[in-house]
């Protein structure tokens, strides 16, 4: 099973530096009135990492409540 993982993990990989590769272009992104000029591949793992940290919060407050509900009142 282990190597099952690692073989899509390389599969992924492999397919991300392919769009990076083929999507090498500069962008204008504004922001806040901010005018900034990325490569397409920067501004792909800019959201992915974005979108990593806001889920990981999330799940981690969800968690953190659903602990606080659930747990026996020792009082």
């Amino acid at each position: 099973m282990r190597a099952l993982s690692f073989l899509f993990l390389i599969g992924f990989v492999g397919v991300v530096g392919y769009f990076a590769y083929l999507n090498n272009q500069a962008v204008t992104v504004d922001l806040f009135g901010q005018e900034r000029t990325v490569s397409v591949p920067v501004l792909a793992g800019a959201v992915y990492l974005l979108g990593m940290f806001t889920g990981w919060a999330v799940v981690g407050m969800l968690k953190r409540s659903w602990t606080r509900v659930t747990e026996y009142d020792r009082r």
